[in-house]
């Protein structure tokens, strides 16, 4: 990863989705915008979009990508072996014993990544690893104890892909450290695969090979680490998003910002405060248990691509199942038939069924009213009320990943503006925003590539974490133990970028006797009292009580380096208007029902510029509505506020 920090650079970042791919370029004094339809060989659409949006010219490739995600959720890694303590073997699959759904008995657990013929104790391990093509390394006490895992990898053969848990999270608990590592081992071989290809494709067409990846965690890794480590970029694609929106949020003055990625495929949302996405240590992906770092998003599967189905007790639902992008929704006119969030959109005349998708995808209005009629003959409505329905349905799933961002973790949403990207996502936001009482909504420039701008002002990153003998009472050990983790993560970025950064460290801690911890801020010589006093404020904050007679205890430390980014957000000019904004009015359907909608080109706006619903307003990668009783004016930045 080359010198960051210079805006003269031409820096492109490209981010893959379930449908589109989209494309931010920077040529040193402007940023270009493409979307391309997502390929099934990832590689080629991103090279090919790559050359299409800069002209083969680019000093530095950033890039967000779901080749990890997609081949966990489609079981395409590689077969795996996992070696053990004798008698341990079985832990990925008793994991922590809780049921994915109380009342359901039909919810199962997903199958374990390893079956039970590929997993070995330490010192039975056939030589050929049973034809495994990846291996896990986790010992009962590998997060302590290098050495021992370090020696058992020595003994496999070098076409195999090694994991060892002492390297890619050493922290306590086997299960979830075990079940990261599995993961790790699973994807390498793909993940592996996939970047040498994209590196190799990008050479060879004069773009840089030295592509630097987006990490869960909200920075880039070198692509050599990401394929080393790529359970660390299993949220890839959205970080770039949460990174954007904690800039513009910073930008506007916006201290609590709740994010609204709506695309294709999902939605992503995730809380900002002063200017910080939270990261979480912990997390489940697909099932299965996660130990890196990642921003703490909330994904629901509900997107513009997201089928309208009835259910066997003759409900409406909508989603998780995805059109994605090939066939894609029904009025894509690529032979999807089944109707879904876009054709209702299109339907509803919130999308002009004569305009073409990111440019190029022309779509087929009528296409879109037969799959909406066909579903108002399941429901017993007309196609405009079937549309209605399915709008209805989509928005409550997505409020309800909002409200697991805020009220259910103890933060009121009508404190916080929602920033709105993506595709989809100025179509329905304000609608969400009214249902939890928001301040209001932003939708940004460049809304509908918003999450590859983010890689632009993303920084390099390296996160460390060690766990430790329980610290109580005494800060000595503890600081010792976290300079030697902020020392680790500063000089691996020191040795991807060539550059020092900033390096910031944090703690778990718990009560004595519980079995969760919290993530503190800490920094070493704070002292055991300012640790203390944070620890209760937060449990109080998030669990609605403390206990500051109770003895706390740190369990694992924590430090993040961050580089400087390609961009800063001050260094993005805001969008030059051209042309007139107002382009007529066409028949809309709002909440009250029909009604005459401004239509409005976003291209033509201007700083100070308002617009009054109900209108919808159009550019070539998203479009808005906003409603009757709404208003929009339009930020210096480019931005659309809106409120009502």
């Amino acid at each position: 990863m080359p010198p960051t920090g210079a805006p003269s650079e031409r820096v492109l970042g490209v981010d893959v989705g379930g449908t589109f791919t989209d494309l931010v370029a920077w040529d040193g004094e402007r940023v270009v915008t493409g979307k391309v339809p997502t390929t099934a060989d990832q590689s080629a659409g991103v090279v090919a979009g790559a050359i299409e949006a800069t002209g083969g010219a680019t000093d530095r490739f950033l890039h967000g990508t779901t080749v990890a995600t997609n081949a966990l959720l489609e079981r395409r890694g590689a077969v795996t072996a996992l070696v053990t303590d004798a008698g341990f073997s079985d832990v990925i699959e008793i994991a922590r014993q809780d049921r994915p759904s109380l009342y359901d008995s039909f919810a199962d657990r997903p199958e374990p990544l390893v079956d039970r013929q590929h997993r070995f104790a330490a010192g039975a391990v056939p030589g050929d690893l049973g034809g495994a093509g990846a291996v896990a390394v986790s010992l009962m006490y590998g997060y302590r104890r290098d050495d021992e895992e370090g020696a058992l990898a020595r003994g496999f053969h070098r076409a195999v892909a090694v994991s060892r848990s002492s390297l890619v999270a050493p922290e306590f608990r086997e299960f979830e450290r075990t079940s990261t590592t599995v993961l790790n081992a699973y994807l390498m071989p793909v993940v592996a695969g996939y970047l040498r290809a994209l590196a190799a494709g990008s050479a060879a067409a004069g773009l840089p090979g030295d592509i630097s990846v987006m990490r869960s965690s909200g920075g880039l890794m070198t692509i050599g680490e990401a394929a080393e480590l790529p359970v660390a970029i299993l949220l890839s694609g959205p970080a770039g998003g949460v990174v954007a929106a904690a800039a513009l949020g910073t930008a506007l003055g916006r201290s609590r910002v709740v994010t609204f990625d709506m695309g294709g495929t999902s939605t992503d949302v995730c809380r900002i405060e002063d200017g910080r996405p939270e990261v979480v240590f912990g997390r489940s992906v697909d099932g299965h248990a996660c130990l890196m770092p990642s921003v703490a998003i909330h994904t629901v599967g509900a997107g513009g691509g997201s089928i309208a189905w009835v259910d066997a007790g003759g409900s409406l639902r909508v989603g998780p199942h995805s059109a994605g992008a090939a066939p894609g929704p029904a009025c894509y006119g690529a032979g999807g038939t089944e109707p879904t969030v876009t054709d209702a959109d299109v339907v509803l005349g919130r999308i002009d069924a004569a305009t073409a998708l990111g440019g190029r995808v022309a779509l087929h209005g009528d296409a879109a009213l037969h799959a909406l009629t066909s579903l108002g003959h399941q429901t017993g409505l007309d196609p405009v009320a079937a549309a209605r329905g399915v709008a209805t349905v989509v928005e409550e799933v997505m409020a309800g990943a909002l409200r697991r961002v805020s009220v259910e973790e103890g933060a009121d949403p009508r404190d916080a503006v929602l920033v709105a990207f993506g595709g989809a996502g100025g179509l329905h936001a304000t609608a969400l925003a009214r249902r939890l009482a928001m301040a209001g909504v932003v939708v940004p420039a460049h809304a509908g590539v918003f999450s590859a701008l983010g890689l632009l002002l993303s920084p390099p990153r390296v996160d460390e974490a060690l766990s430790i003998t329980p610290a109580t009472d005494d800060s000595a050990p503890l600081d010792a133990a976290l300079a030697g983790v902020a020392a680790g993560a500063a000089a691996k970025l020191r040795a991807a970028t060539g550059a020092g950064g900033d390096v910031v460290t944090e703690v778990d801690a718990r009560y004595l006797g519980q079995s969760h911890e919290l993530t503190v801020p800490y920094a070493p010589g704070d002292g055991w009292q300012a640790l203390t006093e944070r620890f209760h404020g937060l449990h109080l904050t998030r669990n609605g009580f403390a206990r500051p007679g109770d003895p706390v205890e740190v369990v694992t430390v924590r430090a993040s380096a961050t580089g400087t980014p390609a961009l800063a957000w001050s260094d993005l000019a805001p969008p030059v208007a051209e042309g007139d904004a107002f382009a007529g009015t066409r028949p809309v359907h709002g909440a009250a029902g029909p009604v005459e909608a401004a239509v409005v080109r976003r291209a033509g706006l201007r700083p100070g510029d308002e617009v009054v619903g109900p209108a919808v307003v159009e550019e070539t990668e998203a479009t808005t509505f906003l409603d009757a009783g709404e208003r929009a004016v339009v930020h210096p930045s480019g931005a659309l506020e809106i409120e009502w």
